[in-house]
């Protein structure tokens, strides 16, 4: 994929104020801990996250979509007019139907032309997204559009520890399977594109790469139909290690037509920011694609895995804290369950 006229204008977040640190996480799961034998500090040690965060109980995905969506608008100075349409991208949203995107339009005052749906890719819903839109905008179709998401976490996280002080018959081969779902964190991320000619940023995204590995789509699942609605109760059963490893070797497949599309070698990419898992992925990750990983700018240790919106809120932070030079590369490296891969590249030229 290649862009000639789409620019990356915006990208904004928002985080919970509620902070839960993987210590809090582990005291409550004392039951466990005591009957198996497990050492204090073992959910810490092994991901590297230390803590993450839960919005209120209760709150709808849409409430601070509109919110982040709103500060990407303003961040980008886009008149609201030109938005012509809205991807709701995350695996959280309001409702199984209506879209989700459909309230943050109405409350946003988009446009009745406005294209808007949801799109749900587990990890990689915004990533998706931003091609959709960037297509639209390349086709001249429209002149920007907003792609936004909310995840949240509390739900999945209090399950998992319910469920595994509760069932005593569990051994330490058992509870592996739920392990990922106490590493997830909750957050909320817009990205916002604009036409190269009406852009002020001139942060142009290239191009880039998605591929599919669909033989390992069993590793990660949810409950079904449990990622919508404020009464979710939701599961999940991950085969985290099997999962790093294939989602590796895919990425590894998608980076080799990565940088044959972009002409770049893996010296001249000068920050990366990827989804966001643990340690281990990371470093894995960054030692397979042949990456320097002190370019690499990571949230896991204090945001976990907060899912679709992972990247983009890392992304933000990132570029917050050091802003993008005019000769500057940047990969954006999503890769998900599925197993789905996507890398775009952003410069100037």
């Amino acid at each position: 994929m290649h862009y000639r006229n789409v620019c990356l204008e915006a990208i904004a977040y928002t985080l919970p104020d509620e902070v839960v640190t993987s210590a809090q996480i582990e005291a409550r799961l004392e039951p466990l801990y005591r009957r198996l034998r497990l050492p204090e500090g073992r959910l810490e040690l092994m991901t590297g996250i230390a803590a993450r965060r839960f919005w209120p109980a209760g709150m709808l995905p849409s409430e601070k979509s509109i919110e982040t969506a709103e500060k990407a608008i303003l961040a980008a100075g886009v008149d609201k007019a030109d938005i012509g349409a809205l991807v709701h991208g995350s695996v959280c949203r309001d409702y199984l139907e209506p879209a989700t995107a459909s309230g943050v339009h109405h409350a946003l005052g988009l446009a009745a032309d406005c294209v808007i749906y949801d799109v749900s890719n587990a990890c990689l819903g915004l990533l998706n997204g931003v091609l959709q839109v960037a297509n639209m905008i390349e086709l001249g179709q429209i002149r920007a559009g907003l792609v936004v998401g909310t995840e949240s976490s509390r739900s999945l996280v209090e399950t998992t520890i319910e469920q595994l002080n509760r069932d005593t018959t569990l051994s330490r081969n058992d509870i592996k399977p739920a392990f990922a779902s106490l590493t997830i964190g909750s957050g909320s991320a817009a990205i916002l594109l604009a036409d190269r000619r009406t852009s002020r940023g001139g942060n142009r995204l290239l191009g880039g790469v998605a591929r599919a590995n669909t033989e390992f789509c069993h590793l990660c699942r949810s409950g079904r139909d449990e990622a919508a609605g404020e009464d979710m109760r939701p599961l999940m059963d991950t085969d985290s290690e099997t999962l790093m490893r294939k989602g590796i070797e895919t990425a590894q497949a998608a980076f080799v037509n990565f940088l044959d599309q972009t002409g770049w070698k893996p010296d001249q990419i000068d920050r990366t920011f990827c989804h966001q898992v643990g340690r281990a992925h990371q470093k894995l990750l960054m030692d397979s694609l042949g990456l320097d990983p002190a370019r690499d700018f990571t949230t896991l240790e204090f945001l976990g895995n907060t899912g679709s919106v992972a990247l983009p809120i890392t992304a933000a932070i990132g570029l917050e804290q050091t802003a993008a030079r005019e000769d500057e590369r940047i990969g954006l490296f999503g890769v998900g369950s599925g197993i789905n891969v996507v890398m775009l590249a952003v410069g100037q030229s």
